[in-house]
């Protein structure tokens, strides 16, 4: 019997068998989605549940501060819709935004920073808080902007802040928080705006801002932070403006800082910076904004301009109130994005360039307290944006120019302390103005009648309606002012003519006869001398021309040493014999020492006087202490006191008595003869010419041989 096995139906013991694995696999796969599901869903829960919990706290921390107390806009229970507050989409508090809002005299301690694990922006700007920084606020591990200025927060700068290490703006200015600045602010890598200025920050800047890469805004201006600008800060390639005026810094300005090419603004004023500019400022290129002022910084203000010539970028440039000097240079003209230029209080001279004309964007110039001369360039006509003007303390001349009439943006114009001189230009009427103390003349117009006294004090030849100032005269009055001028100095030339005249023709008579002294028909003459001197008063001097009193001899005679009874002591030059038996020689040696009385130079050496004896025949001349200037280059001793400088002043005062002989005397006097035996010197070592002509008149046909002296003489 054949038995077909695939038609047999199947035992339903074999069909449970075989349907029995499929049930039991779908049965553990929904027993797992049920249990992820169940898991998700306690996940979620939790999660919803700690969310509500944080929140809570979130809530309870903001309501329990008191800060929110008075604001009568905050009703709402949900805090999230406070305009303080941001949160994110689970609830939690993200932002708190406190800026210029009032909390009283709240201690900042009252809050509870560790309730919001969350926060992302924590600004409390010019709120009054008080007290010290919290160490909670350490925790805010989240922290991408922290705003703690202008509060009365007071002590240092806490460590627990550089745990913020998610921190990218960093506001802590106007605090008055104290000490130094912590290097491990070097850590806030993601930093990138640090403001700690209007505080009372002591110490150097740490090495260690250097390695915040990132940052574009450094801010450390007011404080007493001391020492120099450390290099390192020249690392940071991203800095875009760096704030360090008004401290207590020294030192050079670093060359490094000419890394930071894309600085916008340097400020470096108010501090007690040395040296010169670097030139590797020169490759800021982007540089708008550069404050140096009221520092130590030397150096020519041409070469100071010339760095800075090729940075078409730059509006601002504060120069003053530094040692820089020499003159503005021409090229000041190429820096035509200028708006604002102070170089006032340095050692600046020389005149205003022309070239200044190129400046059409400048809006303030301040070159005050110099020593600029010349005049004022009417080339600042030019200068169409010019809208305050500064040229006072300097020596500028001339009249004010007209041309400034067409500076239509012209608001103020100090041209006080200087040497200006013509009318006051009647455009000034619209505008603040300062001309005190020039040499302006002409009436005070009416129009001006609105403007300040002290706008034109120190003008001595302006008058007007002004309290301070004599009124203007009429045209007669000026006529009759002027006729009485010319006829009082028409009297005074006549009566000064009148006592020369008189005054020579006194002299020349008591010359010829009573003032001079006859003795058995010689004569003795003393002229220009304070006091007497008699003849008698000089023998005795000299003890009759004794040896001892003998100091130098020459070929033509000797020189002695006479100390007057009245103390003062003279040079008594006695001629030899043979001139006197010469008798032409009378009448044209006493005219001659006549003619040389009358020099009036303080190179030349003064003669006294003369006698015309039948024994003795002698000069009078001022004394000399230091002799010859040969006597004294020929001892070794003596030469090493005239140094250069002296031997200078020495060659300036034989160049000015040889120019005055040659130009100003009447007649012209030449000395024929000048050599270091005809040099004499007085005890400050000051040169004097001697012995001039004198040869010539002792016997015209001998040479111009000059007296030689054993010794130094006067």
């Amino acid at each position: 019997m054949d038995i077909k096995i695939d038609r047999l139906p199947l035992p339903s013991s074999i069909i449970y068998f075989n349907m029995a694995p499929k049930v039991s696999i779908s049965v553990v796969v929904v027993a797992w989605v049920l249990c992820v599901f169940m898991h998700s869903t306690n996940m979620f829960i939790a999660a919803v549940s700690v969310a509500a919990s944080e929140s809570s706290l979130e809530a309870k921390a903001l309501r329990e501060s008191g800060w929110w107390s008075g604001l009568s806009n905050e009703t709402s229970l949900n805090h999230c819709k406070w305009n303080e507050i941001e949160c994110n989409d689970g609830g939690s508090v993200t932002g708190i935004f406190m800026d210029d809002i009032y909390l009283g005299d709240n201690n900042i301690w009252k809050f509870n920073f560790s309730s919001f694990k969350n926060l992302v922006s924590l600004s409390l700007w010019n709120t009054g808080l008080r007290g010290s920084i919290p160490q909670q606020i350490g925790t805010l591990s989240k922290l991408i902007l922290l705003d703690l200025s202008s509060n009365n927060l007071t002590g240092h700068l806490p460590l627990f802040l550089t745990n913020l290490t998610q921190l990218e703006s960093f506001y802590i200015y106007q605090i008055l928080i104290s000490g130094p600045i912590p290097e491990e602010l070097g850590n806030i890598k993601n930093l990138q705006i640090l403001y700690l200025g209007y505080n009372k920050l002591t110490g150097l800047i740490p090495s260690a801002l250097g390695h915040l890469t990132n940052l574009r805004v450094l801010y450390l201006s007011s404080n007493m932070i001391t020492g120099s600008i450390p290099n390192k800060l020249g690392d940071l390639k991203n800095l875009q403006v760096l704030f360090l005026g008004n401290n207590k810094l020294t030192g050079l300005i670093p060359s490094a800082l000419g890394h930071l090419t894309n600085l916008r603004g340097l400020y470096l004023s108010s501090n007690m910076i040395t040296g010169s500019i670097p030139n590797k400022l020169g490759d800021l290129e982007n540089l708008r904004v550069l404050s140096l002022g009221n520092n130590k910084l030397t150096g020519l203000i041409a070469s100071v301009l010339c760095i800075f010539t090729d940075l078409h970028n730059m509006t601002y440039l504060y120069l003053n109130s530094n040692q820089f000097n020499g003159s503005i240079p021409i090229e000041i003209g190429n820096m035509k994005s200028l708006t604002y230029l102070n170089l006032s209080n340095n050692n600046i001279v020389g005149e205003i360039p022309s070239t200044i004309r190129h400046l059409t964007n400048l809006s303030f110039l301040s070159l005050s307290w110099n020593q600029i001369s010349g005049s004022i360039p009417i080339e600042l006509a030019n200068c169409s944006s010019l809208a305050n003007l500064s040229l006072s303390h300097n020596y500028l001349n001339r009249s004010i120019p007209s041309q400034f009439s067409d500076l239509i943006s012209l608001r103020f114009i100090d041209l006080s302390y200087n040497n200006l001189i013509g009318n006051i230009p009647l455009y000034l009427v619209n505008l603040e103005f300062n001309l005190s103390y020039n040499s302006l003349e002409g009436q005070i117009s009416n129009i001006f009648q609105n403007h300040s006294f002290d706008a034109f004090i120190g003008n001595k030849d302006l008058c007007g309606d002004f309290k301070g100032f004599s009124p203007c005269l009429s045209s007669s009055q000026i006529m009759s002012k002027i006729k009485i001028s010319l006829l009082l100095t028409s009297f005074i030339v006549l009566l000064l003519l009148w006592c020369f005249f008189y005054s020579r023709c006194w002299v020349i008579g008591k010359t010829q006869s009573n003032p001079s002294r006859t003795k058995n028909g010689d004569l003795f003459s003393i002229w220009n001398f304070d006091g007497k001197i008699a003849y008698e008063d000089i023998i005795e001097a000299t003890k009759d021309f004794d040896i001892r009193y003998c100091i130098g001899t020459g070929g033509y005679g000797s020189v002695y040493k006479a100390q007057l009874p009245s103390g003062k002591v003279v040079a008594l030059k006695k001629l030899h014999h043979l001139e006197a038996e010469d008798p032409s020689f009378d009448k044209s040696f006493k005219n001659e020492v006549q003619m040389l009385t009358e020099i009036r130079h303080r190179n030349i050496v003064k003669l006294h006087g003369y006698c015309l004896h039948k024994r003795c025949m002698f000069l009078v001349y001022q004394y000399m202490e230091r002799g010859s200037l040969f006597c004294i280059l020929s001892d070794d001793v003596e030469a090493l006191e005239l140094d250069w400088p002296k031997r200078m002043n020495i060659i300036k005062s034989i160049a000015h008595a040889l120019s005055y002989m040659h130009h100003e005397c009447i007649p012209v006097i030449i000395h024929r003869d000048i050599s270091s035996n005809n040099i004499l010197l007085n005890s400050e070592l000051e040169a004097f010419v001697s012995y001039f002509g004198t040869a010539r008149l002792l016997d015209p046909n001998s040479s111009n041989q000059t007296l030689n002296w054993r010794i130094p003489w006067w």
